[in-house]
């Protein structure tokens, strides 16, 4: 499956007011799903420390999936498709990689 495959599927499952006018809703649901995944790893460096078990792993694997689908839905409410998203994204990264830019602060390093 790739990325575009995914958010149109993804799109299907969607249900929220005003879907298609409303980028709000999927944001909102991006920082709690985010919020999950930290949560979960909070609780590993509390609780196990620092050891990802199984269990673990199965569980941020579902919040990871459940970012994904948020990611998705803000992009598309704004017009944006994942493959669109991820290879701007990638080349961002290399050239910073090739600027020698990874490290350091800001989005226009």
């Amino acid at each position: 499956m790739d990325f575009n495959e995914y958010q149109k599927k993804a799109e299907e499952t969607a249900v929220y007011p005003n879907k298609g006018k409303n980028f709000i809703y999927p944001v909102l649901g991006l920082v709690g799903e985010s919020g999950e995944v930290a949560e979960k790893i909070k609780k590993v460096l509390r609780e196990k420390r620092g050891i990802v078990d199984n269990k673990t792993k199965r569980e941020v694997k579902k919040e990871l999936g459940d970012v994904l689908w948020y990611v998705s839905q803000v992009a598309a409410e704004l017009g944006i498709s994942l493959d669109e998203l991820a290879l701007a994204n990638i080349k961002k990264l290399m050239s910073r990689k090739k600027r020698n830019r990874l490290f350091g602060n800001g989005d226009n390093r």
